[in-house]
């Protein structure tokens, strides 16, 4: 007799048995045990709060060899943590991915610092609020999703659902509380066009993107659109507009020596503006993910999903090549054309541009994990430099600043006077 471990139980194939049947037959079972395991686990919480014994488990005969059944039924479990409001408060954070979340914060409010229109404070902590609460109820909806597959992973089966810290009745509650929330708080205080993008980001993310990583390498390219809404929350936030109209038409500010008329700042608002902001995130994505997966690729393999470091390495490495060569384009052509930057930001930005791009070259020839390293380091530096270097070269930033030096100047001499 021939054993064949699956996903469940023991399999003994009989010499004669035909290996297409039992290769079909065990298919079947373990696809409808999934399926019967994953519909279990949202449907019947009650499992959550009763405390099963391991003694009064009940294995199938010939599932587990003696010494292995002894040392499960032997084996001390560590009692689940008494939920304190601090350790609440943790776990929610968790559920948001906090860095995450931050992260997407951060670049929201970049939308907002090169933006060429004023804005309010309380317009300002409001579009960081919402943000914050959409991408909360964002990642508690792709957790929901994705705890057996979790489970798997070394870095996530530490993730509160997988160790059931919480119900998914709480982790669903948790989502719809900041889901409804976040959208509402941007409708109400800062305008709907902002609430819209905070809503589509969370239908993204929670719906496409989670599925899509099951089923096709091709959820990389939607997750990178996720990451560049928020500079577009940002920029709507502050009245900014995303389609062109006879109002606010197309406009390229050339440089110095071929314009014919000075920097107008009020045409600035194009949508030209948002779509550099939009690509400025979307091409940054494709090296900080693709390295990031590359050194966890074995994991992702393990537990099932379809990331283009698993099936195809190499172009996993040339599509991080590819858009960190795109970001010199982006930086010294679209940036400054859209009249985010002056001309000199497609100078400075050289600089860091080469030095992402020699990463980027060294991990598409080697392929090595410490290269892999390497370039995801430098592009956890690499956006803040690039967004501090655009708003230091914000056009009309320093128009605004001698403009101020001189009003200050001339308060002061009517007061000596």
């Amino acid at each position: 007799m021939q054993r064949t471990f699956g996903s469940i139980g023991l399999c003994v194939r009989r010499r004669g048995t035909p290996n297409w049947r039992l290769q079909t037959s065990a298919v079947r079972y373990s696809s409808s045990a999934k399926s019967l395991v994953f519909a279990s686990f949202f449907f019947h919480n009650a499992q959550w709060k009763s405390a099963t014994s391991v003694h009064s488990i009940q294995y199938p005969p010939n599932s587990l060899s003696r010494r292995t059944a002894r040392a499960i039924s032997s084996t001390n479990y560590k009692p689940s943590e008494v939920l304190t409001p601090r350790r609440l408060l943790k776990v929610y954070t968790q559920l948001s991915k906090s860095h995450l979340t931050t992260l997407i914060v951060l670049t929201a409010m970049g939308g907002v610092a090169l933006s060429p229109l004023p804005t309010t404070i309380p317009v300002l902590l409001a579009t960081a609020a919402g943000t914050a609460l959409c991408s909360a109820a964002a990642n508690s909806l792709n957790q929901l999703q994705e705890v057996p597959f979790d489970a798997q992973m070394a870095r996530t089966r530490m993730r509160p659902l997988v160790r059931r810290a919480i119900t998914p009745v709480h982790a669903a509650c948790f989502a719809t509380a900041t889901g409804v929330s976040g959208p509402l708080l941007l409708w109400t205080v800062v305008n709907p066009t902002t609430a819209w993008l905070g809503l589509l980001n969370i239908a993204l993310y929670a719906g496409p993107y989670t599925w899509l990583k099951r089923h096709t390498a091709w959820n990389t390219w939607v997750g990178s659109v996720v990451g560049a809404i928020p500079p577009l929350m940002g920029w709507t936030a502050c009245g900014g507009h995303l389609l062109p109209s006879l109002d606010h038409p197309i406009t390229l500010f050339l440089p110095s020596f071929l314009a014919s008329s000075p920097v107008d700042i009020s045409l600035v608002d194009n949508p030209l503006a948002p779509l550099a902001l939009f690509m400025v995130l979307f091409s940054w994505e494709f090296p900080h993910f693709n390295a990031l997966s590359h050194f966890v690729r074995e994991a992702y393999a393990q537990a099932g999903y379809h990331m283009l470091c698993v099936i195809s390495p190499s172009k996993n490495r040339l599509v991080a090549l590819r858009h960190a060569i795109l970001f010199i384009p982006i930086c010294s052509i679209l940036v400054p054309l859209s009249g985010l930057t002056t001309w000199a930001f497609a100078l400075t930005s050289l600089v860091p541009n080469a030095m992402f791009v020699g990463a980027a070259w060294k991990f598409w020839r080697t392929g090595s994990g410490k290269q892999a390293r390497a370039l995801f380091q430098q592009s956890l530096w690499f956006l803040p430099v690039i967004l501090g270097l655009m708003m230091f070269h914000k056009q009309g930033w320093r128009t605004e600043t001698e403009e101020t030096r001189t009003a200050e100047v001339s308060v002061s001499g009517v007061h000596a006077a």
